[in-house]
């Protein structure tokens, strides 16, 4: 889908007044990962390191207006979607795609803030699983994500597997479930092409920066933009995360951030 022979990739998601997670983190991580980045901004938040303190989201026509605008010019070897903030938004978005017959998709069921804010209601996360998931390459949902989605508590590995086939059955044609969040090694579930991986790391010590899940979902959508096969993207996607975290700085009063730049695989 790209012009010019360059590789790209194209965020859709909210913007993070911060710069820790969202649109700003997405662009971060594509250029690391020497993918060139587009963006189609789902709404606006006043957001720091310690919390989201308010949200726009923006017209359903404008959100597909600038999906039209990157993907009809630039195109895009893979697509990352993020928060969308509203069910109007989840259908503008999968319309969009479903008509540019977008192939490599990453799905980030943005749901919550990391203090807890609502950001997708009920109405839109029903549609996400009906309208959006179909169209997926994979999923990458949290805990509190897949316990939302696959609609049972997610709490340890083999939940976290039934999670990852009850999104498969739901449409996605593959799904990630991150365990940063479970104590001792930091694993994640994938289940790709009928096939059961868990990936395990150790964990870095210290506080959880804010983005990670922005970060991880846009590693493994640029790492699908260059070719690279969707497990081995999710492997790479993972080494990244963990090499930020290790290079988290705090810039703020609250969690600290991610370090995007400068790790070469």
């Amino acid at each position: 889908m790209t012009r010019r022979g360059r590789v790209s990739a194209l965020t859709i998601a909210g913007s993070d007044s911060g710069a820790g997670a969202g649109i700003q983190a997405d662009l971060k991580t594509f250029a690391a990962r020497r993918v060139y980045g587009a963006s189609a901004i789902t709404a606006i938040t006043a957001q720091d390191t310690r919390a989201v303190h308010a949200v726009r989201v923006l017209p359903p026509a404008l959100v597909r207006a600038q999906i039209d605008a990157v993907l009809d010019d630039l195109g895009a070897d893979a697509v990352k979607t993020g928060m969308l903030g509203s069910a109007a938004v989840v259908a503008a978005v999968a319309d969009a795609l479903a008509a540019h017959r977008v192939r490599r998709l990453v799905v980030d069921p943005v749901l919550h803030a990391s203090g807890g804010r609502a950001l997708l209601g009920r109405g839109g996360t029903a549609l996400l699983l009906r309208r959006l998931l179909p169209l997926a390459e994979v999923v990458t949902p949290n805990l509190a994500e897949a316990s939302v989605l696959a609609g049972f508590p997610v709490r340890d590995l083999g939940a976290m597997e039934e999670a990852a086939r009850c999104l498969v059955r739901a449409g996605a044609r593959a799904a990630v479930v991150t365990g940063g969040h479970l104590a001792g090694d930091a694993v994640d579930v994938v289940l790709a092409e009928g096939r059961l991986v868990r990936l395990r790391a150790a964990r870095v010590p210290g506080p959880t920066p804010h983005g990670t899940g922005c970060t991880f979902a846009a590693a493994i959508a640029a790492e699908r933009a260059k070719g690279v096969p969707l497990v081995e993207a999710v492997r790479a996607a993972k080494r990244y995360v963990a090499a930020c975290i290790r290079r988290a700085r705090s810039v703020g009063h609250g969690r600290p951030v991610l370090g995007h730049l400068g790790f070469a695989p």
